[in-house]
């Protein structure tokens, strides 16, 4: 079952079944005549009766000791007698043979099992002070030991909301505490962070937005035998999300209290934010670090991570983008997006593009479409500063791995050098750089590699053992293929000092930069280089 209201907080209570290994019980040798799901039946008191109208004194879950001296004798009057006591709720009856009975009578032990009332015989007689003494230390034990647990979970999560850990850490801290998947979803049923095996992604987030919807919607909804727990997000009347740990063993405070803690640690961060998003911003952008980072099982549970996320992976058209130059928002990003009908995920600046810059994961529907136009468009609606906006583009794709592969392609695209020579976000596509594309696809590749490192080992040394800047004249002289005066620009070097530098670049590389096939080469290198520095 999914539950979406709050279990009651109730302590770990033993089993008939842990009640019945008690030392105390053995010396009287019990036999249990009606088991199997009966004995896991929850023991919350123990109750030494042999009245024949005891049922009326019970509250549910005791454990009822008896000699059946005082029980009906009538066997239709001993069938409404033991109906009664399941009526009650009673957790277990245990009968003492000897003192009045000699065995259980067949209408007993038929009426018990019909019920599901644990029923058990003692073959030996057994002080029943002793029995209801270690029952009840039990049941104390068990609820100081719950009580303490709380008192250490609550310390635990009230010390992470006042350090204001990111939402992020607190779904891994609840993961951790109840050793079981946790994950946060906002009201929208879209997955904000997530703390779960990377083999269970494909299964748990498939269908995740309706799934989670049902459960809400209908409170209670078939789900196989075990329990999802769904808790709210809420404080001072808004609810901002829900809370939802997958099956896991027991924990000593309740798995329920557990989560209500993270719920009000979540919360109390949330109104330090404001009316930002931070916990989703921070969400957001490690999903889309962990995929660049290749942490993920395989494409099926990433494609179905990004759906749960808010983000449409099939039948829609991904774009990998890198906006550099200006910082971004990630509600400019979203704002963005939607504008063209589709929704954006983004991630941090990666490695070799200068701050401030933004990895962006869009889709978009198959109908839209994102010509230069459209790119420029979206380029200014990144940043208020959108004069000084880089945005790289990669290919259009289709599916989750092609989607990956237009992500790496703008982020090779981004690591070039670029003269601005015009107002206005720049836009620059992967499909207009077809060497670039070339070495993203092979990027793994170690020939290509060693391509690289052989090509432009001594300049590599020179820059190092001296602070020189020879491969970003050598970059700029590439980038502006037979017009040096616009590559000395973009070095931000005088044209004499350009051509000195050439010069030693053709003595160290012992080749001619004038030679057509020796520059693709070059070229080829350094986009081998700045692609390996990711």
């Amino acid at each position: 079952m999914i539950r979406t209201d709050r279990p009651t907080l109730g302590v770990a209570l033993p089993t008939v079944r842990e009640v019945l290994a008690l030392e105390a019980f053995g010396v009287g040798v019990p036999e249990v005549l009606v088991g199997d799901e009966a004995l896991d039946a929850r023991v919350r008191w123990a109750h030494v009766s042999d009245s024949a109208g005891v049922a009326r004194l019970l509250d549910g879950g005791e454990l009822l000791l008896s000699t059946g001296s005082g029980w009906p004798s009538e066997p239709a009057d001993l069938v409404a007698f033991v109906a009664g006591l399941a009526s009650a709720g009673l957790s277990a009856l245990v009968l003492e043979l000897g003192t009045h009975y000699r065995y259980v009578p067949a209408v007993v032990v038929e009426t018990a099992r019909a019920h599901g009332l644990a029923l058990v015989a003692l073959h030996r007689e057994v002080k029943f002070v002793a029995l209801t003494e270690a029952v009840h230390s039990r049941i104390i034990l068990e609820q100081t030991a719950a009580l303490r647990a709380r008192d250490e979970v609550r310390e635990r999560f009230t010390a992470l909301a006042l350090r204001g850990s990111p939402a992020d850490f607190v779904v891994h801290q609840l993961a951790q505490t109840l050793q079981a998947p946790v994950v946060l979803e906002n009201l929208a049923h879209e997955v904000v962070a997530a703390d779960v095996p990377l083999a269970m992604e494909e299964e748990l987030f498939t269908r995740w937005e309706v799934r989670s919807r049902i459960a809400h919607r209908e409170r209670a909804v078939e789900s196989g035998p075990e329990e999802w727990l769904i808790v709210p997000v809420e404080a001072r009347g808004t609810r901002w999300g829900h809370l939802v740990a997958l099956p896991g063993p027991p924990h000593a405070a309740g798995r329920a209290a557990v989560l209500e803690q993270g719920a009000i640690a979540l919360a109390l961060g949330r109104l330090a934010d404001g009316d930002g998003d931070e916990w989703g911003r921070i969400g957001r952008r490690q999903l889309v670090d962990g995929l660049l980072a290749g942490r993920f099982a395989g494409p099926a549970g990433a494609a179905a991570r990004l759906e749960a996320a808010g983000l449409p992976v099939e039948g829609s058209r991904l774009y990998g983008m890198v906006a550099a130059g200006a910082p971004v928002t990630a509600e400019a990003v979203d704002a963005a997006a939607r504008a063209l009908g589709g929704r954006a995920l983004a991630g941090s600046a990666p490695a070799g593009v200068g701050a401030p810059a933004a990895v962006l994961l869009v889709s978009l529907p198959v109908r839209e479409q994102f010509d230069d136009a459209a790119a420029r468009a979206f380029a200014s609606a990144l940043a208020p500063d959108a004069a000084r906006l880089v945005l790289s583009v990669g290919s259009r794709a289709e599916g989750f791995e092609a989607g990956l592969m237009s992500l790496q392609e703008a982020i090779d695209l981004a690591r070039g050098r670029i003269a601005r020579a015009e107002r206005g976000p720049v836009v620059r596509r992967a499909d207009e750089r077809p060497l670039a594309r070339l070495v993203t696809s092979l990027r793994d590749d170690h020939r290509l590699l060693d391509h690289g490192e052989r090509m432009l080992a001594p300049l590599i040394e020179y820059d190092l053992g001296r602070g020189g800047d020879l491969l970003d004249v050598l970059g700029a002289m590439v980038a502006h293929p037979g017009n040096r005066t616009a590559a000395a620009s973009a070095s931000h070097l005088s044209r004499s000092v350009f051509y000195q530098r050439i010069a030693l670049i053709q003595d160290l590389l012992g080749a001619d930069l004038d030679d057509g096939e020796v520059q693709a080469a070059l070229h080829l290198a350094l986009l081998v280089r700045r692609s390996a520095a990711r």
